[in-house]
C-alpha cells in the first residue's frame, strides 16, 4: 500500500505547459482506465483545473517514474520537459498534499472554495471510471473532512477571494464605475458563475452569458438577470462589451484577433478589458497586441490576488495545523487497518488450536478421565501450542542477533522488562 500525488500547478508550470497537460472532461474516464491498465496503479483519480493537473494514485510499490512517463506519453510531451515542471509526493506527504489542495492552501488564491468542489468532481469521475477502491476512497473522504474542518474552524474563507473575484477587482481598477459597463461572460461553469455573481453585486449594467448550449447559458443568466446567447453570437456582442471574461473547457481558442479588431473599429476604439481564465486559453494571445485591449491571463492575476490574501494569511497557519493533524490521523488509522488481517489470521489460528485441545479433552472425559487431570492437560496443551511458533521464531531471531526484533517482541507481548521469568522452552 502506497499513495502517490504527482502533477504540475501554477507554481511550477507556465500557462503554456499547463494547457498542454490539462485533461478535458471527455478524456478523464478513458485516461483513468488507461493509467491503471498501463502502470502499476491499483486505484487512481485525476484533478484537472486551470491551475493544476494532478494524479492521485494508490500502488503496491511506488513507481513515480512510470506514472510520469505515462502522463508525458498521453499528452505527447517529452519526459524531460514534463519532469522539469512536475512534483511528486509520496505516502504521508501525498495525503497532506491532497488535504492542502482541497482546503485551498495550495491555490493561486489562498483559501479558494472552488477547489473543494473540483476535488469532489474528480472523485465522482474516478468512481464512474471504476478506478477508485477502498484505500483511495477512504483518502478522499478524509480529505473532504479535513477541508470542511478548515472552513469551519478558521477564517480562511471569510472574504470572497477567488480567481473570479480577482478578475472583477481588476475590472474595478480599470473602470471606475462598473454600473456603466457591460460584461460578456464566455462559458457557464463554476468560475463564470462566480464572476457573474461578483459583477451582479457590483451593479454592472448589463451581463451577457455566451455558451455552447443556450439552455445552460439561460440557466445561469436567469440567476442574475443576464442575457443568454450562443458562442456564435460573440462577435456581435463584443461591440457593446466593455468587459470580457472567459472560462470554458474548449481545446481551441474561442475568440480570435480578427473578431476583436472588427469590434474595436465599431466601438471607435473604446477600450475592452479581457480576462482569459481558461486553460487551454480561450482568447488568442495575439489579441493582447491590439491597442485599446487589456488582456490578462490567470498568471497575470497574481498581484491582484496578493492584496486580497492579506486578510487570510493569519488563518493559514491554523489551517496548516489542522491539515497536518488530519493527515496524521488518517495515516494512523490506515496503519491500524493494516494490522486487522494479521490479527484476524492470528485469532483464527488460536481458535483452531483451542478447538483441537478442547476436542481432545472432551474425548478423555468421555472415556472416564479424571476431570481435574483433563483440565490441567487442556491448559498445558493449549499453552504449549500457542507458544510453540513464537518460541521457535524468537530463538531463530536471537541466533541471528536480531535484538531489535526481540525488543519488539517484549513490547508486543507486554512483558515486564524486570521479570526474571525465563523465555518459554
Amino acid at each position: 500500500m502506497a499513495f502517490l500525488a504527482l502533477g504540475i500547478n501554477h507554481k511550477t508550470a507556465s500557462v503554456d505547459v499547463r494547457e498542454r497537460v490539462a485533461f478535458t472532461p471527455e478524456q478523464l474516464v478513458e485516461a483513468l482506465q488507461q493509467l491503471c491498465r498501463l502502470t502499476a496503479s491499483r486505484e487512481a483519480a485525476i484533478l484537472s483545473t486551470c491551475n493544476r493537473s494532478e494524479l492521485y494514485i494508490e500502488q503496491d510499490h511506488l513507481e513515480a517514474d512510470a506514472v510520469l512517463r505515462w502522463l508525458a506519453d498521453y499528452h505527447r510531451l517529452s519526459v524531460d520537459e514534463l519532469r522539469a515542471s512536475a512534483y511528486v509526493h509520496e505516502d504521508d506527504a501525498a495525503v497532506r498534499h491532497m488535504m492542502r489542495v482541497a482546503s485551498g492552501l495550495d491555490s493561486l488564491v489562498l483559501g479558494e472554495p472552488q477547489i473543494l468542489g473540483q476535488m469532489k468532481s474528480a472523485y465522482a469521475v474516478a468512481r464512474e471510471a471504476g478506478t477508485v477502491g477502498p484505500l483511495l476512497g477512504r483518502l478522499f473522504q478524509a480529505t473532504f473532512s479535513a477541508a470542511k474542518q478548515v472552513r469551519t474552524d478558521t477564517a480562511i474563507g471569510e472574504n470572497p477571494v477567488s480567481v473570479a473575484f480577482a478578475a472583477v477587482s481588476l475590472a474595478k481598477q480599470i473602470f471606475s464605475d462598473l454600473g456603466r459597463s457591460q460584461a460578456l461572460l464566455i462559458g457557464a461553469g463554476e468560475t463564470i458563475t462566480l464572476v457573474a455573481r461578483h459583477l451582479h453585486e457590483q451593479g454592472v449594467r448589463r451581463i451577457v452569458v455566451a455558451n455552447r448550449t443556450l439552455e445552460r447559458a439561460s440557466t445561469l443568466a436567469a440567476q442574475f438577470g443576464a442575457h443568454a446567447v450562443l458562442l456564435a453570437d460573440i462577435p456581435q456582442e463584443l461591440v457593446n462589451s466593455d468587459i470580457v471574461i472567459s472560462s470554458t473547457a474548449s481545446q481551441l481558442p474561442i475568440l480570435g484577433k480578427g473578431a476583436v479588431e472588427s469590434a474595436l473599429k465599431l466601438r471607435r476604439h473604446k477600450p475592452i478589458f479581457m480576462v482569459d481564465i481558461a486553460v487551454p486559453r480561450d482568447i488568442e494571445p495575439e489579441v493582447g497586441e491590439l491597442d485599446d485591449v487589456y488582456l490578462y491571463t490567470v498568471d497575470d492575476l497574481h498581484d491582484v490576488v496578493a492584496e486580497n490574501l492579506k486578510s487570510r494569511q493569519g488563518a493559514a497557519q491554523a489551517a496548516e495545523e489542522l491539515v497536518t493533524a488530519g493527515a496524521d490521523e488518517f495515516m494512523a488509522r490506515l496503519r491500524e487497518l493494516a494490522a486487522v488481517d494479521v490479527l484476524k489470521a492470528y485469532r483464527q489460528q488460536s481458535e483452531r488450536l483451542r478447538d483441537e485441545e478442547l476436542q481432545k479433552a472432551q474425548r478423555l472425559l468421555a472415556n472416564g478421565g479424571n476431570a481435574e487431570d483433563v483440565l490441567v492437560q487442556l491448559a498445558r496443551g493449549l499453552t504449549n501450542k500457542l507458544l510453540h511458533a513464537p518460541s521457535v521464531q524468537l530463538k531463530k531471531l536471537s541466533a541471528e542477533g536480531r535484538l531489535d526484533a526481540l525488543a519488539m517482541a517484549q513490547e508486543l507481548f507486554a512483558l515486564n522488562e524486570g521479570s526474571t521469568d525465563k523465555p518459554p522452552q
